[in-house]
């Protein structure tokens, strides 16, 4: 079995499009049979699969995998706990994202307006 390592510890991700099941294991330190289980557990994690039902991760994925392990293997957190922790991030983050959106939208307004004045 893998022992948990630091995130630090993990190679980099190689700048290519798709990654299969091999590769993501190697990559984020989790042997294949937990990233197959993983992807039942938890939505955010959705391969491409192509013919044969050949997984094809994207590096979206990978760094998906790899915060999940974090919370899992280094934060001691139960799946739940991280399905909990990973749907608050995405809320947070999607918040923060639209209230930025929102803002640039005023400033252009404002900037619109100043113009038709």
């Amino acid at each position: 079995m893998l022992e948990p390592s630091n995130n630090n510890e993990l190679p980099a991700i190689p700048a290519k499009r798709y990654f299969t099941i091999g590769e993501v294991s190697e990559l984020c330190g989790v042997k294949p049979h937990v990233l197959r289980y993983w992807e039942q557990e938890f939505v955010e994690l959705s391969p491409v699969k192509r013919r044969g039902n050949r997984r094809y991760y994207q590096r979206h994925d990978v760094l998906m995998i790899r915060q999940i392990r974090s919370l899992l293997y280094e934060q001691g957190y139960t799946i739940g706990g991280a399905k909990a922790h990973l749907t608050n991030d995405d809320t947070k983050e999607d918040s923060a994202r639209s209230k930025k959106l929102i803002d640039q939208m005023i400033s252009g307004l404002e900037d619109v307006l100043i113009l038709l004045n």
